[in-house]
């Protein structure tokens, strides 16, 4: 049986892709637990506390000699990466480097990397296919796609084959409130302890929203798929905040009043990813519907309140 070694594998998204390897892979999980938890792995797969940007990191590649590298891990708040833009550099850049290095030593077959939509910026046309200039408004995206570059860059040096997957808005069972896709497990943990949730902005600001085990799905097909291509994994549906916080009074049964704020630096009004290739190169598709997400969502927000 191959093996593959995800990177933030005890994270939300990491977490399902898990799941979704270990049916067909042996499965290696590394992560340094700052913002994973180790209860997000449901089954007994080979974990390893451990940070990439370390060289125990290297040697622990080393050692395992995965067949495939899945590499999620790393920081992932837009509005963090602006706090703190050097952190930032150090987890997404310095971080992905040495996992890169870690690859082509151990002459790993393939790279997976989770890259964003924030890689693109303002958008020029809607929707945003992967030939749209990239023009990142925060470091976040500026970092993601610096390691894009490199990725390619070592595809061209050490024949090191990859496929990057930017994702647009990503929700699902296991989130926190920080990171891209957010709102949604924000919106619940408000309303569930009878907050009001904050909007930022006016709400008519879009977004493509894509549940977290179709993101899954998308890595595992992307192992033997895929190979030297930069795709989109979104739903290719656009929604708005208000219509989001309409959706949640439907979810809830319940009038759902939020707190407006003032628009945030570095988040772009409209955004909505085209995702024709991917469905085409991976033979993917998104299974959820916003409403089947969100409800899954729910009970599972639920369940983690009521335990």
């Amino acid at each position: 049986m191959e093996k593959v070694l995800i990177t933030g594998g005890c994270g939300f998204i990491g977490s399902h892709i898990v799941e979704e390897l270990e049916k067909k892979y042996k499965v290696t999980v590394v992560d340094n637990l700052s913002t994973g938890n180790y209860n997000n792995i449901l089954s007994d797969v080979e974990f390893y506390n451990s940070d990439i940007t370390t060289s125990e990191f290297r040697d622990l590649v080393r050692n395992i000699k995965p067949d495939y590298i899945i590499h999620q891990a790393g920081q992932v708040s837009v509005t963090n990466s602006i706090n703190d833009i050097l952190n930032d550099q150090n987890e997404n850049i310095k971080g992905s480097i040495n996992v890169l290095e870690a690859a082509r030593e151990n002459k790993t077959k393939k790279i997976i990397f989770a890259s964003s939509a924030a890689v693109y910026g303002t958008p020029n046309k809607l929707p945003i296919s992967t030939l749209h200039p990239t023009v990142p408004l925060s470091p976040y995206g500026l970092s993601k796609n610096t390691v894009e570059n490199y990725i390619i860059l070592y595809k061209k040096m050490f024949d090191l084959n990859y496929t990057i997957l930017r994702y647009s808005n990503v929700y699902g069972p296991r989130q926190n409130i920080n990171g891209e896709g957010g709102v949604i497990s924000h919106f619940f943990k408000k309303l569930l302890n009878h907050e009001k949730p904050s909007v930022y902005g006016d709400g008519k600001q879009t977004r493509d929203f894509v549940y977290v085990k179709d993101v899954a799905r998308a890595n595992l097909k992307a192992i033997q798929g895929g190979h030297e291509k930069i795709l989109n994994v979104s739903s290719s549906t656009s929604t708005s905040i208000i219509d989001l916080l309409s959706l949640f009074s439907s979810t809830l049964k319940r009038e759902v009043k939020p707190i407006y704020y003032k628009e945030r630096m570095g988040e772009i009004r409209h955004s909505i990813l085209c995702n024709r290739e991917t469905m085409k190169l991976l033979n993917w598709e998104p299974k959820y519907t916003l409403e089947m997400g969100l409800l899954e969502t729910y009970r599972s927000f639920i369940s983690e309140v009521s335990s």
